[in-house]
């Protein structure tokens, strides 16, 4: 079989069985067959090659297919596969869980474990609202930020701003009640909306530093700090979400680095297992824990997934920690960084853009069109296509361009891409 119709063959199979997530299967283009990840790239059934500088929705640390986690899979795979945690234990669990907490804000003492980020979060609702249950107490509004997306199950939509994605759910989703990001000029009055609510509210969640799906929207950690700080002298429990933002994507291991107060809760998934395998983390205090631990079974966590705390997920998590936490890899994050900060010096004066912010490995700016920033913006399709026509995966979020690029990635490679992007600026100037 040739590749034309190989391409044709897996391109129809799919499509005669398979549903893609965020797509409109009507109208969409056709699907491209990937065979091979090796690196920064992506290869696809015709040999042509693809930067992947997303990551592949924000996940892969480390680049595809890198060789030591696969081995390390391999051996865990010829020794344990699977064992239900509920009564049992395993070395990948424990040694992850005492890594992962040696490296957070002091204050996280237990970690839970699921399946993705938005179970993570469910799980983190769930110790919030029942925390306050089993004291003899009712807290059920939960507050969160204005713009903000923890995931796609029916409570992490709840504490999602309200959109086009939440809408056909809206009279199921429970109270919220939504908060601009902090700011200096606003702060008093966050403060003042919060204290009127105190005594209804179960948690504050939130994304630190930067809300991803929301169009990468960055605030300051100071200001993030200060409403911490109320929130803690208040007794209002908060929930830190770095499902996107931890293991090293804002330049430091956590958005917690930055942060001069401690959550009380804090949610983890993507990077987690460098992209290997899907696995969420939900760490939470001593107080948190204790008001669970009880002669009362009524008072337990029911919570579980049937993969919690699979041994092949748990030691991918720890090679891509230890990967991590290198050297070179640390230098690597610093020069990303350092990279980002003076490309985005040459985009802020470009009459194409606007709004050009970067944070650590995360940068990102407005493509400025007409119709105003929004995930719907017709440009982002366009774009997309330019792009992959250049061997570059992006995937715009409306007319907000990205790069969240893997760890591995060259300077030279960061600056092809970077010139693409100047190129492509160009080509679709107004």
């Amino acid at each position: 079989m040739n590749t034309i119709t190989q391409q044709a063959s897996l391109t129809q199979r799919d499509r005669a069985v398979n549903w893609h997530p965020y797509t409109q299967m009507k109208t969409a283009d056709a699907i491209i067959p990937i065979v091979k990840g090796e690196g920064i790239y992506l290869f696809d059934n015709e040999g042509k090659k693809y930067m992947d500088v997303v990551s592949s929705w924000w996940v892969t640390l480390h680049g595809h297919s890198h060789p030591y986690i696969a081995q390390r899979i391999f051996e865990q795979l010829n020794t344990l596969e699977q064992v239900i945690f509920a009564g049992f234990t395993h070395e990948p669990a424990i040694q992850l869980s005492e890594n992962l907490l040696k490296l957070l804000p002091t204050n996280q003492k237990k970690v839970f474990y699921s399946d993705n980020g938005s179970t993570a979060v469910e799980v983190a609702l769930k110790m919030c609202i029942q925390y306050a249950h089993n004291q003899g107490k009712k807290k059920t509004k939960i507050l969160a930020f204005k713009n903000a997306y923890h995931g796609d199950t029916f409570g992490a939509m709840s504490v999602s701003g309200k959109s086009f994605w939440t809408k056909p759910f809206e009279s199921m989703l429970f109270e919220v009640v939504f908060i601009d990001t902090p700011n200096a000029e606003n702060l008093k009055d966050l403060q003042s909306q919060i204290r009127n609510l105190k005594d209804e509210v179960a948690c504050f969640i939130y994304e630190p530093l930067v809300q991803g799906a929301a169009g990468m929207l960055m605030y300051n950690a100071e200001d993030l700090s200060s409403l911490m700080k109320f929130c803690r002298e208040l007794g209002v429990l908060m929930v830190q979400d770095e499902v996107f933002t931890g293991f090293g994507r804002t330049g430091k291991l956590f958005a917690a680095n930055y942060l001069a107060e401690q959550p009380d809760i804090m949610c983890f998934s993507k990077g987690l297992t460098g992209g290997t395998m899907p696995m969420g983390i939900t760490t939470c205090s001593d107080e948190i824990y204790n008001a669970f631990w009880s002669d009362d079974k009524h008072k337990t966590l029911f919570h579980g997934h049937s993969f919690t705390a699979n041994p092949l997920a748990c030691t991918a998590a720890l090679a891509s920690m230890e990967i991590l936490l290198k050297e070179d890899t640390q230098m690597n994050i610093k020069r990303i960084t350092h990279q980002h900060s003076e490309f985005v010096k040459s985009l802020a004066i470009h009459p194409q853009v606007e709004n050009a912010r970067q944070v650590g490995t995360i940068l990102a700016f407005d493509f400025k069109t007409e119709y105003g920033t929004s995930y719907f913006n017709e440009i982002g399709k366009r774009l997309y296509n330019e792009f992959l026509q250049r061997g570059i995966i992006m995937r715009p979020l409306g007319n907000v361009i990205y790069l969240v690029p893997p760890y591995c990635i060259t300077s030279e490679e960061l600056d092809f891409v970077y010139q693409n992007i100047m190129e492509v600026l160009d080509l679709f100037r107004n």
